[in-house]
């Protein structure tokens, strides 16, 4: 396919059994070799996530996982321990993807695992715990292994876009809560001054009170841990899919509280927007651009690698997956205008992605692959869909040049040329 970087991440159960160093899986360790190793041969980068969403179940059992502060070090150790066998190799490194979607979906709104229902405190418990997790593991690999491994470590980000729906109106300030509420809560720490954005501090403690809570149900960062979490990261990753309209919500001061209903934003699709096979996901191909020339205002400038942007289709799907190469195609086209009019600084692109895989509570019922996975055979064989071909010739040409638009229109529908 011509790649020239591929991601994977690490699963710490699959070399922490009990996710701790008592129990160290070498055959665990032996299987990421030789992963890494064989992209090297080909020639391929490897970009290396440790902690998409597989919490070894005895954390969770013995001290509440994320919930609680002593999984920071034990983090810690299991990053210490990838970064000591596998950084002579790995140059790139991402601590967490979506902790958004840890914190929120997993302990507050009971959609992902481990599947708890908040109460309003649980999942910025969660998020605060994350932070400082990455923020330690940024500076064990800084000071221990940067200065003779020489990598860099980031953080993948999930965020769509919000569109204010009447522009110039209270709209405008709903877009920015929205966002701020979303990629701040975590961004806004690591890339800006080490603490939460002052619009969701502001509004969960005015709503923390009115519920009579003594203090805000948002955790405080002391002037020590926001000085250690500011700046723990050398480039961010975004994890981007759609957009939404947003306007003000009313205000929800109802029992129990939570996310949903502290930022007070409503949002919905526009119906014109061309779906998928996910709810969630509407081909909206000029969000990615805005989204990313918010980033380099709001964030300095950042290294920025798009680290997942893809589309979903359903079984049965048809090889000839032209809804998914238009999605390709244009938000591809966008992240080109983002760099060479808007001047973002975006190096680097990976699909979501290569094969059709689980996708958690939506099982294998949605399709995000280039490849087609046949589940029902236990080979599980594997049949490259159009979208595969049209993706290996991006990456060839990395992008659009003049001289490929007659190979690129042998990947558009008969009716489009």
């Amino acid at each position: 396919m011509n790649l020239k970087a591929y991601r994977f991440s690490i699963s710490w159960p699959r070399i922490l059994p009990d996710g701790t160093l008592d129990n160290i899986s070498e055959a665990g360790i032996e299987y990421y070799n030789k992963v890494i190793d064989d992209l090297l041969e080909a020639g391929i980068t490897p970009f290396v996530t440790l902690y998409h969403w597989d919490l070894p179940l005895n954390l969770h059992k013995t001290y509440g996982g994320w919930l609680n502060s002593a999984i920071v070090e034990d983090f810690n150790n299991f990053a210490k321990l990838c970064f000591s066998r596998f950084g002579d190799r790995v140059k790139h490194w991402i601590t967490l993807n979506e902790p958004w979607v840890v914190a929120q979906l997993g302990y507050g709104s009971f959609s992902k695992a481990p599947g708890i229902l908040g109460d309003g405190v649980k999942t910025y418990l969660a998020a605060h715990n994350l932070i400082k997790a990455h923020a330690k593991a940024w500076h064990t690999y800084d000071s221990e292994y940067r200065p003779t491994q020489n990598g860099v470590v980031g953080i993948s980000l999930n965020c769509d876009w919000a569109e204010p729906n009447k522009p110039g109106t209270a709209d405008d300030e709903a877009s920015e809560r929205m966002l701020q509420f979303f990629i701040g809560w975590f961004g806004h720490a690591i890339f800006v001054n080490g603490d939460y954005p002052e619009q969701m501090k502001t509004r969960i403690d005015a709503k923390s009170k009115l519920l009579g809570y003594q203090t805000s149900r948002l955790p405080f960062f002391t002037e020590d841990e926001k000085n250690f979490i500011k700046g723990t990261a050398d480039f961010l990753g975004l994890n981007h899919y759609t957009t939404t309209y947003v306007s003000p919500a009313p205000e929800d001061n109802s029992v129990p509280p939570g996310w949903g209903k502290d930022h007070g934003v409503q949002k919905w699709f526009n119906r014109a927007w061309p779906g998928s096979g996910s709810g969630w996901l509407k081909s909206v191909p000029w969000g990615i651009r805005k989204l990313l020339g918010w980033i380099k205002h709001e964030y300095n400038d950042p290294v920025i690698y798009i680290t997942e942007n893809g589309f979903s289709g359903r079984e049965p799907e048809n090889l000839e997956d032209f809804g998914r190469i238009r999605y390709y195609m244009s938000y591809i086209n966008e992240v080109l205008k983002a760099i060479h009019i808007d001047g973002v600084n975006v190096k680097g692109y990976t699909a979501w992605s290569l094969m059709d895989n689980f996708e958690w509570q939506a099982g294998y019922t949605e399709r995000f692959g280039l490849y087609h996975v046949d589940f029902n055979n236990d080979e599980r064989p594997r049949r490259p869909k159009l979208s595969a071909k049209f993706y290996s010739t991006v990456v060839k040409n990395n992008g659009f040049p003049k001289d490929s638009e007659e190979e690129l229109k042998n990947y558009l529908q008969p009716t489009m040329k």
